[in-house]
């Protein structure tokens, strides 16, 4: 159930600390413990979803030679358990927001399980729309940090936010492309990608996040500390991008959180970025 449950994948919950963290709020126990009880909350949500999902999707995944050993697929998980467990987070995750009154955090929270619902029934038979889709969960996740703890969301937040997701879910979609088999591109809209298209994507992405980060990280008082210590986050940042590119060209993208967890140098790189974006806020 664990297994099926997919921890690995909590790791894009994270997002949750962003819009708090640049508001330099986690140093205040009140937002560090919403934001983790949001963290708790989404990853209840996700999960939920990924059990329906691979009960939903059981016949497909055995004929995928890596999503045969999922769970459901094996037949190691039965299919009427992980749906009901699916059920169960689904509805916990709301319903444990509707006590605090927090309407803002209830109403970003639905409208994560309405588009997660909307992309596995309909949304991911649609190019292009599929991949907004995926990316827009992102997104829910960190506006719903900003909820949780009333912090408004700056268009620099929401524009780099957007993008970076874009460009994760292009680059996840192009590896997709380049392991699988022809006769299985059929699956979902994989076969209405073409790599040059996803690599596009990922240009345009990438290339737009990076002047939006530097007219963020450029915008402060020039001469402060602060101002000097965002100046300098923009040379990880960039150096991130460049090599989730690289990872994605040689094919080993297809799972960002298996990147995170296993790439040296882009955690070497995430580490710096968020100390130095950290000390940018925190000595403001």
């Amino acid at each position: 159930m664990l297994r099926a449950a997919r921890p690995k994948q909590w790791l894009k919950n994270l997002l949750v600390f962003a819009a708090p963290g640049t508001a330099g709020l986690l140093d205040d126990p009140g937002p560090l413990a919403w934001s983790a009880a949001v963290f708790v909350l989404f990853c209840a949500a996700a999960s939920g979803t990924y059990l329906l999902n691979d009960v939903r999707d059981a016949a497909r995944d055995r004929l995928h030679e890596r999503k045969r050993a999922r769970p459901v697929a094996s037949g190691r998980l039965s299919a009427y358990l992980a749906a009901g467990v699916g059920v169960v987070l689904l509805l916990a995750a709301p319903a444990a927001v509707v006590p605090t009154g927090n309407w803002a955090l209830l109403a970003v929270l639905v409208g994560y399980l309405v588009l997660t619902s909307a992309y596995t029934l309909v949304l991911r038979n649609i190019t292009v729309l599929d991949l907004v889709a995926v990316a827009g969960c992102h997104v829910l996740r960190a506006v719903a940090g900003g909820a949780a703890v009333g912090v408004p969301l700056t268009r620099w937040f929401l524009i780099v936010v957007c993008l970076g997701a874009l460009l994760v879910v292009a680059g996840k979609r192009e590896t997709e492309l380049r392991r699988t088999p022809g006769a299985a591109r059929a699956r979902g809209t994989l076969g209405g990608y073409s790599l040059g298209y996803l690599a596009q994507v990922r240009t345009m992405a990438s290339a737009a996040m990076i002047v939006t980060y530097c007219l963020w990280a450029l915008e402060d008082v020039v001469g402060t500390v602060s101002s000097v210590i965002h100046g300098a986050s923009i040379v990880p940042f960039i150096l991130l991008v460049l090599r989730y590119h690289l990872l994605v060209d040689r094919g080993v993208g297809e799972e960002p959180e298996e990147i995170a967890l296993r790439d040296r140098p882009l955690q070497v790189g995430g580490v710096v970025l968020l100390l130095l974006v950290g000390l940018g806020v925190y000595l403001e």
